[in-house]
């Protein structure tokens, strides 16, 4: 039987629960075929980034050949791309190989505090990346950082106004997460150039929530690959962050990760 194909163009936890490692267990849950073209490779685990090893953009590039001009993908997540030259590398074989469904995850400082994305390789993400995105997936500090606004964003009239501002740059959806709002529900906001659409539940009272941005944004890539429409899409993904949040794996002494497992199991009680 015909399978959709995810590709996640990311970085390498080694304690396997965010980056590459978190995307395909994620396509693997949702029933895609999932591949890789690794960007970085990190020594990484529940209490923190110890390293990051950049691939060239040579050995990027090879990945990226061989994967699409064989097997194509009908869905595309990245994550961690690092580098200025790896984001533009990047946006150039979306346009070459006219890739769709492209979810980008803007990945810049991971849980415990480590930067995963230089500084100067911002303007090649607003400039290369995010025109040519169906969906991005940042959390509030990460769109603070892509529309340099020196204000926190607080409140969810401030989100409206951010995901307007980040529509501007250019993706055809906006998802702003607001995870980092201090009060009230969970909340996320779907923008479409013209509705908010909102999707909110009770927060989850545990810190073992490392992987969590890379499996959402993994969710929405797999449920778009298979045909979905972004908002049915974004629903999925939700639930699926939802239940691996709830039941979270405590691995480690620090942040440990969700677990993978946990949505098809509630599917199946």
């Amino acid at each position: 039987m015909p399978i959709a194909k995810t590709l996640t163009i990311a970085g390498s936890d080694s304690s396997g629960g965010a980056g590459i490692q978190a995307d395909l267990k994620t396509f693997q849950e949702l029933e895609t075929f999932g591949m890789s073209a690794i960007t970085a490779i990190t020594a990484q685990n529940t209490l923190g980034v110890h390293g990051v090893y950049p691939q060239s953009t040579e050995a990027i590039e090879a990945q990226l050949d061989a994967v699409l001009s064989d097997i194509g993908a009908d869905g595309v997540k990245t994550g961690m791309l690092f580098s200025a030259e790896i984001i533009e590398l990047v946006a150039k074989k979306v346009k070459e190989y006219q890739l769709k469904n492209i979810v980008v995850d803007p990945v810049m400082i991971a849980k415990g505090g480590a930067t995963l994305l230089q500084q100067e390789a911002i303007d090649a993400l607003k400039e290369k990346l995010l025109p040519v995105a169906t969906v991005i997936t940042p959390n509030l500090p990460e769109a603070q950082a892509i529309l340099e606004l020196e204000k926190e964003i607080t409140n969810i009239e401030e989100m409206e106004e951010v995901a307007k501002a980040l529509y501007e740059l250019g993706p055809e959806y906006i998802l702003l997460k607001g995870g980092h709002l201090t009060e009230g529900p969970a909340l996320d906001l779907l923008y479409d150039g013209k509705e908010m659409t909102k999707y909110h539940v009770e927060r989850i009272d545990t810190k073992h929530t490392h992987g969590t941005g890379c499996t959402f944004a993994a969710a929405i890539a797999a449920e778009l690959a298979k045909g979905a429409e972004i908002k049915e899409a974004v629903q999925v993904a939700k639930d699926f962050i939802t239940a691996a949040i709830s039941d979270s794996i405590q691995l480690g002494s620090g942040i440990g990760p969700t677990n993978h497992h946990a949505y098809q199991r509630s599917k199946r009680k």
